[in-house]
């Protein structure tokens, strides 16, 4: 496996492409940082982010995931590439010549999509502790160590959308129309939301159904942390509502993912070992 991991990193790394949507992808995982910075003094009116306690333990495990989450399009750009890559250049022709079988090719690209999103994990995990023991109101243990659950979400997350590009990559051959179908992936996904809604059920049903779609289960994983800040909570019992939402990760939310990964890398190795090379 690790000779396996070795070949995949020396193409990304010999890739001037994906050597920068990798280090821009790490440097705006670091960049939520800056969110620190974020300040207004307008004569009366003084506003620091920072002390809306958005890095307080254990909310910002939460906060940071669902932000960082967002940028996992740069890691898309570079999964969808790499197998795009390997049918220009021939190198997976070459690869299966030296000896490497279908189902390791697709095992060294597995695995290559677990490394990212391990690693994106463990980096989202470093910054996070660091701007939590600076600007955390509670830096007890206990109180760290709580909801890290996020962070298992987080990784379940990566792991299944970039198992879903992997899949992309390898059905659509060329990087642009994979990742347009991707968008268009998430389209339907809305539209069939719409017409199931305005057509057959009610919200609740339509939401629960939506749940078994890959881009929604993914999403579904880690809910909106906004709604969680005092602030917020504070505005709207003034208003007379009151939001008493589930922000929890459910085993079967990571269940229903992890069986979409499973079908997504299975559906990639069918997919090559059909094909004519």
């Amino acid at each position: 496996m690790i000779r396996l991991l070795q070949i995949e990193f020396i193409k990304l790394w010999n890739n001037r492409a994906s050597k920068v949507l990798i280090i821009s992808y790490f440097a705006l995982l670091t960049s939520i940082a800056l969110v620190a910075a974020i300040k207004f003094d307008i004569g009366p009116i003084k506003f620091h982010l920072a002390d809306q306690g958005i890095f307080n333990f254990p909310y910002i495990w939460h906060f940071n995931t669902f932000i960082t989450a967002f940028f996992k399009l740069f890691l898309a750009i570079v999964i969808v590439s790499m197998m795009s890559n390997e049918y220009s250049n021939k190198t997976i022709k070459q690869n299966l010549i030296d000896g490497l079988s279908k189902k390791e090719f697709i095992l060294s690209k597995f695995l290559t999509v677990i490394s990212l999103s391990l690693v994106s994990t463990i980096f989202v995990f470093i910054v996070s502790l660091i701007l939590g023991l600076f600007y955390s109101d509670f830096n007890e243990i206990s109180i760290i160590l709580t909801d890290l659950e996020f962070l298992f979400a987080f990784f379940v997350k990566l792991t299944g959308f970039f198992s879903f590009c992997l899949f992309l990559g390898v059905l659509v051959k060329r990087s642009a129309f994979a990742l347009g179908f991707l968008i268009l992936w998430q389209v339907l996904e809305g539209i069939f939301r719409g017409i199931i809604r305005w057509k057959l059920f009610d919200g609740e049903t339509t939401d629960f159904i939506m749940n078994f779609f890959p881009l929604q289960s993914m999403f579904n994983l880690i809910k909106e942390p906004f709604s969680r800040l005092g602030a917020v909570q504070s505005v709207a019992n003034q208003m007379g509502e009151k939001l008493a939402l589930n922000y929890n990760v459910h085993w079967y939310e990571v269940l229903i993912v992890l069986i979409w990964t499973a079908i997504f890398i299975y559906g990639s190795y069918a997919i090559l070992k059909r094909r004519d090379l």
